[in-house]
């Protein structure tokens, strides 16, 4: 048993069993784990099989299915790890913003509401451009059209639509292009309040972040209607009412389906697709709106059908229309009433808009009707009340290709229009209406005024030559009185631009505006008042309360009862008898034409008791018209504004009292004989430039007798009447230098 044990027995694998093979313990060549290198080199390969073994195929399985385990494996490994980064950029750009406590809703830009005496509609102005209307101020078709072609799932999702933004960026994918935004309107509310337009990850991140906040602090109602209040439309609108009124001249209230549609479609490019400058883009858009609100179930196959037949027309005529001059004057005027604008504001204005548009229409009727003719291409119209009040201003022919106001801002020479101020100086002198002038050839200096046409009557009273528009007397009158007499008579009665005090003002060579001109007319209606010329009445908040009214305090006094009295009877001349009776009707009325050289500028200023009423033709460059005169375009835009705005009101003489001898009636050596029928429209015109200065010859007061030339020693009338307080009219201009200075033009 011993030597059993001590010998150790090892399996042989090359020499020939001795005695194991009967006991089952042999071990063939091929049981071996690593075959040898002998048996290997002469045993030849298997030859492969045509198919695989059923434990083959199960084995190939078993390998695909494991590559995408281990492609799922790794997509979820990257999943987690884009959601940490993701997370991790959501609190990096969310920790830059402020806190979330210190959130609120911007303020809206302010609106100001401008309407007319009436509470008619003048203009919207401001930033935003319209008034903030609630969902239930505006047309249905409004924000159902938005929601159809903006965000479907407004309703449903909050704030964020996943759905969407895959459907978007699916379509996106297709079409190889951009095509499709996946932001929702609540997105588009936060970055249009919080954020600037910038396309970078952080807004967007930011983007996202405030729109979970709006729809956690408020209703989609309230969403809804902050974006439709503020978002742009193109053409200058923001929010629903501006866009409404910009493009349709109505209320977002009164929007029609078709127009509902139009406006949904701004939404996508609204300076592109603005009908103001694509309407075929626009309409194109606006039906595949329609189309999509006809998917959701908004309108009816009916409606659809209705609304594709009937496009939307766009108004002509907004900001063409003339009360955007007025608009643009009130905004002017705002700051220095209310100071800086905080919140809504109404303004009430003296405009009234029926009167307003028919003056428009009559001067945009009068210039395409001659316009080629005559080449006469602008026009204005002022028209103020005995308080100072401006009923109507038409600023030019069309607002949408001019914004240059013409009745407030442009300076033209006035011609003989401003030849009332020379009378008044002269009447204040001691003239009256029958003092006699001799109208004949004149000679000033160098200067040599001439008569409309060439035409001189002899001896003629104050009155006619009003009347007729007399040049040469005009001049004698401003020599008599000095230039800085007539000066003074214009600066009180309202003129305020710069004045030439040399004898050539007698012809209006200085340069005024329709509105001071025609404000200073307003004396001569009213009884010898100078009221403040305005345009705003009050200006209240939205919530009612007064931040300015006009006190209608009391006028000064700037002429005589008795001189009124003068004036007016002369004036009343020129339209029963003169160069304006093409604007004579049914009421006492008087006034003065006025054309400057080579019928630059026309014009006529008129009044009755109730309105006076300027009106000016010409062109912006200057260009000299076809000879018009005032007596004829101004006059009939005159007369037709007048007729309209007097129907129905009670007449009422002119003030004053004076009784003038007839005005057809001509002294000549002491016998009264016919005057030659006047010259309608035939104003004199200045013979030389307004900045050529003429010498202020001194003439000897004599009651109105001979004319001192250069060399008769004659001097300088003294004004010796009752003068306002100097301060009257503003500061007069004094034109130093000696004669020769003057003659020269040095």
């Amino acid at each position: 048993m011993a030597n059993r044990r001590d010998r150790r027995i090892e399996p042989s694998f090359d020499e020939p069993a001795r005695g194991a093979a009967s006991l089952g313990f042999a071990v063939r060549e091929e049981d071996r784990i690593v075959p040898s290198r002998k048996t290997s080199a002469k045993r030849k390969p298997a030859k492969a099989t045509k198919a695989k073994s059923p434990r083959g195929r199960r084995k190939s399985r078993r390998g695909l299915l494991g590559i995408f385990a281990r492609l799922a494996y790794w997509c979820f490994v990257l999943a987690i790890w884009c959601g940490i980064a993701g997370a991790g950029l959501v609190v990096y750009y969310g920790a830059k913003m402020p806190s979330a406590t210190t959130w609120a809703i911007p303020e809206r830009a302010p609106n100001i509401k401008i309407v007319s005496v009436d509470g008619q509609l003048v203009a919207n102005r401001g930033m935003s451009g319209g008034e903030a209307v609630g969902l239930k101020g505006m047309s249905p078709y409004i924000p159902q059209a938005v929601i159809a072609i903006e965000d479907r799932r407004f309703y449903s999702h909050f704030g964020i639509d996943p759905i969407g933004l895959a459907r978007a960026m699916a379509t996106n994918v297709v079409n190889g292009r951009f095509s499709q935004g996946g932001s929702t309107i609540t997105q588009q509310l936060a970055k249009n309040l919080f954020l600037k337009p910038d396309r970078t990850l952080e807004r967007k991140v930011q983007e996202v972040l405030l729109a979970l906040w709006l729809e956690h602090k408020h209703s989609k109602d309230q969403i809804l209607a902050m974006y439709l209040n503020r978002v742009y439309f193109g053409s200058g609108a923001y929010g629903v009412e501006a866009a409404s009124r910009r493009y349709f001249g109505k209320g977002a209230r009164d929007v029609s389906l078709p127009e509902a549609a139009l406006l949904a479609g701004l939404l996508k490019a609204p300076s592109r697709l603005s009908p103001a400058r694509d309407p075929k883009a626009a309409e194109e858009r606006s039906q595949l709106v329609l189309a999509a609100m006809r998917d959701e179930g908004m309108i009816s196959a009916k409606e659809l059908t209705f609304a594709m037949s009937a496009p939307a027309t766009r108004s002509p005529s907004y900001w063409t229309g003339s009360e955007n001059y007025v608009a643009d004057t009130v905004m002017e005027e705002l700051p220095d009433l209310i100071g800086e604008v905080e919140g809504d504001i109404i303004v009430d204005t003296t405009i009234d808009l029926n009167l307003q548009r028919l003056a428009e229409k009559s001067i945009r009727r009068l210039i395409d009707e001659n316009g080629n003719k005559l080449d006469v291409s602008q026009g204005a119209l002022v028209s103020i009340d005995n308080s100072g009040a401006v009923r109507a201003m038409v600023g030019g022919y069309d607002y949408s290709t001019s914004q240059f106001d013409r009745a407030s801002e442009a300076r033209r020479q006035p011609g003989s229009a401003f030849k009332p101020f020379v009378y008044m100086a002269a009447l204040e002198s001691g003239r009256t209406p029958d003092s006699v002038r001799n109208d004949a050839p004149i000679r000033i200096g160098k200067w040599k005024p001439e008569n409309y046409g060439g035409k001189y009557y002899g001896k003629v009273t104050l009155a006619t030559a009003l009347a007729k528009s007399l040049n040469s007397v005009a001049a004698q009158l401003t020599m008599e009185v000095g230039p800085d007499a007539v000066v003074e008579a214009a600066r009180r009665m309202g003129i305020q631009s710069e004045l030439q005090n040399n004898v050539t003002i007698s012809l209006g060579t200085s340069e005024v505006t329709p509105l001071e001109l025609t404000a200073a007319y307003v004396p001569f209606a009213n009884g010898g008042y100078r009221p403040p010329v305005h345009f705003i009445r009050r200006v209240t908040t939205a919530k009612g309360k007064v931040l300015y009214e006009n006190s209608a305090g009391s006028a000064p006094r700037v002429i005589k009862p008795e001189i009124v009295g003068m004036m007016n009877a002369m004036m009343t001349g020129t339209v029963e008898t003169g160069t304006a009776r093409k604007a004579a009707f049914a009421w006492p009325s008087a006034g003065k034409t006025g054309t400057s050289q080579n019928s630059r500028d026309a014009w006529f200023v008129g009044y009755t008791a109730n309105l006076t009423t300027g009106v000016w033709f010409g062109n912006d460059d200057g260009r000299p018209m076809k000879k018009v005169t005032g007596g004829a375009l101004p006059a009939q835009a005159w007369h037709e504004f007048m007729v309209a705005a007097h129907e129905g009101v009670p007449v009422a003489p002119l003030p004053g009292t004076w009784k003038s001898k007839p005005s057809d009636a001509v002294v000549d050596g002491g016998a009264i004989r016919k005057a030659p029928p006047a010259d309608v429209g035939g104003d004199p015109v200045p013979l030389v430039p307004a900045n050529r200065p003429v010498r202020n010859v001194p003439v000897a007061e004599n009651g109105g007798g001979k004319l001192a030339m250069p060399g008769d020693g004659g001097s300088t009338a003294s004004i010796k009447r009752p003068v306002p307080p100097g301060d009257v009219g503003g500061p007069m201009k004094k034109n130093g230098g000696s004669i020769f200075d003057l003659l020269t033009g040095g």
